[in-house]
């Protein structure tokens, strides 16, 4: 993919090096293989608290006079910055990501703001805003709003607030282990999980979410499967757009296809499991569907739910 010296989005929120619970106060639970309907998240309450009044202002007085005998130093210098250099704060640094880490996360970037400008559109000619999702780096591990993520979790999309997860050497596993190499095999799981942010917008997800009670495990299997092939669709949607801006490259779209037959869940689970606990689809449903997208270009192609899969 031609993407060297593209535009970079600006909803690229990058966690690598940060302390893994430096979040804190998101809904729990693992995230499993599927990760619809996990988090929650615990309410944040609004307002002060009540009760304070003149006791608590004089306490303050009284502190505020301890610091300013001790240090010798107006203490409002201390609170707002001012004063010594030797008490200004220090933020804390974080540990670098190696030069690779840094042009594979510029690579990202400019991906995630080429399908900001397809959707963008597309929900423009539709008479909507395309509220584009938060994508977020990390190393190890961080928090979302559908609980833990860690690089076992591989790339997801949480509804729950709306961003996209990433752990970075999760394409060294897509090249290695699954034998996908390629920029834009990794652009092809990017734009996937973009399609569930958009399906989050469309109401596909929450549909999904307010159904799932009343299913069978069978039944939400399926449906799950029926999910996943549209966010391919819709990948392959993306994927005819950035044909039409001319950044593809020979093999670019051969790389997509290796990527959708390798994480198949046929192939993943190699014969061990029955269809019936699919949650993704098979390797040749997932092909077959990135490619109607892709060859179609039209998002009415990509209606899973009333098709035969």
């Amino acid at each position: 993919m031609k993407w060297q010296g593209r535009e970079r989005s600006s909803n690229i929120e990058d966690r690598r090096g940060a302390p893994s619970g430096g979040l804190g106060g998101l809904g729990g639970g693992g995230l499993g293989t599927n990760p619809f309907g996990r988090g929650g998240g615990l309410g944040i309450p609004t307002g002060g608290r009540s009760g304070g009044g003149i006791g608590s202002i004089l306490v303050i007085i009284v502190v505020l006079g301890i610091i300013w005998l001790v240090t010798k130093q107006n203490p409002i210098d201390i609170l707002t910055g001012g004063g010594a250099s030797s008490l200004a704060p220090t933020s804390q640094s974080r540990p670098a990501p190696n030069a690779g880490e840094d042009e594979l996360a510029d690579f990202v970037g400019v991906v995630v703001k080429e399908t900001e400008n397809f959707w963008g559109d597309v929900f423009k000619q539709n008479g909507r805003t395309y509220p584009a999702p938060a994508v977020v780096l990390f190393s190890g591990a961080t928090q979302s709003g559908c609980g833990m993520a860690d690089a076992s979790s591989g790339p997801f999309y949480c509804p729950n607030d709306q961003k996209v997860y990433i752990d970075l050497s999760f394409y060294d596993q897509l090249r290695d282990q699954f034998g996908a190499a390629g920029d834009f095999a990794q652009a092809y799981v990017i734009a996937h999980e973009i399609g569930h942010h958009v399906q989050n917008q469309t109401g596909v997800l929450p549909q999904f979410n307010s159904q799932r009670a009343q299913m069978s495990q069978e039944q939400q299997n399926a449906m799950s499967v029926r999910v996943e092939l549209q966010a391919d669709c819709y990948a392959g949607l993306w994927a005819n757009y950035v044909g039409q801006e001319n950044l593809l490259e020979q093999g670019d779209i051969n790389e997509a296809i290796t990527a959708a037959n390798s994480i198949g869940d046929d192939r993943l689970t190699g014969g061990r499991v029955p269809n019936t606990q699919f949650t993704h689809g098979t390797s040749q449903q997932r092909m077959n569907w990135f490619k109607r997208g892709y060859t179609t270009g039209k998002v009415d192609q990509c209606d899973t739910f009333n098709a035969s899969i």
